[in-house]
């Protein structure tokens, strides 16, 4: 599968969720091929703006869709990596904010080794 088939197979599903993809084609493909890329890697779709550690119960927290991902575009518009962006962002009512990271520093510094 590439990006554009990822994309093509995940978008009902989110959107049925009220989860939407980044209207930025070329980021959120740039984005959705970098999950393939850790899915090949990892053997799982982590994020790729987080540092996984390669092991899924040290990364399960940021497995796409991440466990963060409802909270970021419920109270920013948008997810960590942008990937996910809420109605009025994708309509183009809002702009792509910056979201702080919500991971604890603990998961990140354990993905170091």
């Amino acid at each position: 599968m590439n990006a554009q088939g990822l994309y093509d197979t995940l978008r009902p599903l989110q959107e049925a969720r009220g989860r939407f993809f980044n209207p930025d084609m070329a980021m959120t493909l740039d984005l959705l091929g970098n999950l393939l890329v850790n899915k090949k890697r990892y053997g799982y779709m982590a994020c790729p703006c987080r540092l996984a550690a390669g092991t899924f119960e040290l990364d399960r927290d940021v497995v796409c869709p991440c466990q963060y991902r409802d909270a970021d575009v419920d109270e920013f518009g948008a997810c960590f990596c942008g990937l996910y962006v809420s109605a009025s962002v994708r309509d183009g009512k809002e702009p792509l904010p910056v979201v702080p990271e919500r991971r604890p520093i603990e998961k990140t510094l354990a993905a170091l080794g």
